[in-house]
């Protein structure tokens, strides 16, 4: 049953009740108050009496308060409390007083037994009774709405923000898979004038930030209709039982408010395959039951109430097969990594409302970021602009990116850190290396710049290179320079610093895995052949499996051997140019002693200027 008053004078009405116990137990417990009066003995008081010095006395049940006198008789009566002598007989002491005039008066104050017992044991019993039921009448009030009510968020298109296509980029193969959803929730007379039902749910599967909840939101704004957003973890309580009301409420509030969209962000949260959950007994019945009872919800509604669901998932693979059935999820929109145009047309969106100098290029700043996805590219413009109010100018410049893109990529630069000579010339030669060989050999990504300025993630120096195209496939030539160019630090330090460093240390895990892709997965090894070694196993699908030896002993063996073979060729050919071109690496090291950071077109002027070698395969 509902009170009907509301919570706060429900509040203040009970906290009067308290303040009036509280007073009321105030004034039957300590009785009316009274003057603060100093003490007397009692043996002082009757020297007093003796010396004619008391004015009046006051009988009390315990004390007796005194008016007397000073010694010097000119002094006003003064106010004096006189503790009462335990079984002593005061009559003659009091007919003393009166023999001198002396006025006296008195009272005796005794409480009933029964008002004993109501001060001493049930006011202050009714007073914590009181106190306990509206403290947990306070906090209940407080508490969580109820365990089964689904709160998913409401936008409303008439107040929020609306999310157009328009703001959407880079996954034009997305958008046109979900036009099918929009013109259904706008037109659906259309789809049943053909007998067509469009689906019933969409799955958007993609690494995380790639903007699917973003496409969620633009399919209802290009529709017009209400959006319902929820998490998958927001279904699955403590309690059993809980999950599968919120998904009850969900689906019965949608159907109140069609036509509309419901999206659920992270599916995998509660949709996670039921035969893969190990763990105790019952320790995933919530998560089972919530399951069961979506399963149960989207094959119970029809999709004519203009009801639509959309998920999305960053791991697709470890989803109940049950929700990917046809009439449950039937479609599966990929929303991948953008391109080399989806990243400048993301970036196009959110330089928006940046004020951009002429100097800008966006396409150089999609070059720049190869597989970011388009929350990395938000904060990319939002790095720039904070660049640009760091620096004090009233546009975002095309170096504001270029710090921007070093900052998440590189981390912060330490400004006060100050490397010793002998590192400084280490770390130049380090990275001389790799921009020569990267220079030099055919199929590297051209050269943007290199830098020595030490970042904030441990690097001392960087080589950047900026990608020609997109690059969708990789041949075995190019696998080989890319590991020559990795191998070009560590060589460079053993031709100019007599012996490698610890520097080397990503250099050679990056090269290593190259080497064992090529072998293990991409069978370009003539030694061990076209075959394929060491497949993805996930430890939720058999955690046995994981377990199971992937090639024999002799395999490995010879797998490790040819590893090794392509890393210390392409060490020994980086060693090659650089010891062809030991003037190109000695003027870039020194240049870069210098100025710390060098461009491609200064590294280009260096090269030039150093004596070419007989066999030159230098990239224009």
């Amino acid at each position: 049953m509902k009170d009907g008053t509301s919570p706060s004078r429900r509040a203040v009405t009970s906290i009067l009740y308290v303040a009036v116990a509280i007073a009321l137990f105030a004034l039957l417990r300590v009785g009316p108050p009274r003057a603060s009066n100093g003490e007397m003995p009692f043996s002082e008081l009757m020297s007093a009496a003796g010396e004619g010095r008391v004015e009046a006395v006051h009988i009390e049940e315990t004390q007796l308060r005194v008016r007397v006198r000073p010694a010097a008789s000119s002094s006003v009566a003064q106010p004096f409390v006189v503790g009462r002598l335990p079984g002593v007989d005061e009559s003659d002491f009091v007919a003393e007083l009166r023999g001198r005039g002396v006025k006296i008066s008195g009272e005796v104050r005794s409480t009933g037994i029964f008002q004993t017992l109501f001060i001493t044991w049930v006011l202050p019993l009714l007073i914590g009774v009181g106190f306990v039921v509206w403290m947990s009448r306070t906090i209940g009030r407080a508490g969580p709405p109820p365990v089964g009510k689904s709160k998913p968020r409401l936008y409303d298109l008439t107040k929020d923000p609306r999310v157009t296509f328009a703001d959407v980029a880079g996954v034009d193969e997305a958008k046109a898979e979900l036009i099918e959803i929009v013109t259904f929730l706008k037109d659906p007379a259309k789809h049943r004038a053909l007998g067509a039902r469009p689906p019933r749910g969409v799955l958007l599967v993609g690494p995380p930030g790639t903007g699917k909840t973003l496409l969620a939101r633009a399919v209802a704004g290009e529709a017009g209709v209400a959006f319902y957003s929820l998490s998958g973890s927001e279904f699955v309580e403590l309690f059993v039982g809980v999950g599968a009301a919120r998904v009850r409420d969900l689906f019965k509030e949608a159907k109140a408010h069609a036509p509309c969209i419901v999206f659920i962000d992270e599916l995998d949260a509660v949709g996670k395959a039921r035969s893969f959950v190990g763990g105790a007994i019952g320790g995933h019945e919530e998560r089972e039951q919530t399951l069961n009872q979506l399963l149960s919800e989207m094959d119970g509604f029809d999709v004519g109430e203009g009801v639509v669901i959309l998920a999305a998932t960053n791991r697709p693979e470890i989803l109940d097969r049950a929700l990917l059935r046809a009439g449950r999820f039937d479609r599966q929109v990929v929303v991948d990594r953008p391109d080399l145009r989806g990243r400048e047309a993301i970036l196009r969106v959110h330089v928006r409302k940046l004020p951009l100098a002429p100097d800008v290029e966006l396409s150089v700043v999609a070059r720049r970021t190869p597989g970011m996805v388009g929350a990395e590219l938000a904060n990319v413009a939002n790095e720039a602009a904070l660049s640009a109010a760091r620096r004090d100018v009233q546009t975002v410049e095309q170096r504001d990116f270029e710090v921007a893109i070093d900052r998440i990529q590189l981390g912060l630069e330490k400004q006060g850190r100050v490397l010793p000579q002998r590192e400084r010339r280490r770390v130049a030669y380090h990275e001389a290396g790799h921009a020569l060989v990267a220079l030099t050999v055919r199929h590297a990504d051209p050269v943007h710049k290199v830098t020595i300025i030490p970042r904030s993630i441990g690097a001392l120096g960087a080589t950047l290179q900026l990608p020609a195209d997109e690059r969708h496939l990789l041949t075995r030539s190019e696998l080989l320079d890319r590991i020559g160019v990795a191998m070009g630090g560590r060589a460079a330090e053993e031709l100019a610093c007599d012996e490698p460093s610890t520097g080397a240390e990503s250099d050679l895990e990056h090269a290593s895995e190259l080497a064992r892709q090529m072998v293990r997965r991409y069978g370009m090894s003539e030694r061990v052949g076209p075959v394929t070694y060491g497949a993805m196993v996930a430890p939720y699908l058999d955690p046995h499996l994981s377990a199971r030896p992937e090639c024999s002993e002799q395999t490995a063996i010879a797998i490790d051997a040819e590893v090794r073979s392509i890393v210390q060729g392409a060490a020994r050919r980086a060693r090659t140019i650089l010891e062809e071109r030991r003037g190109a690496l000695d003027a870039i090291a020194e240049r870069l002693e210098r100025e710390e950071t060098l461009d491609r077109e200064t590294l280009l002027k260096l090269i030039a200027q150093a004596p070419l070698p007989r066999t030159n395969q230098a990239a224009e």
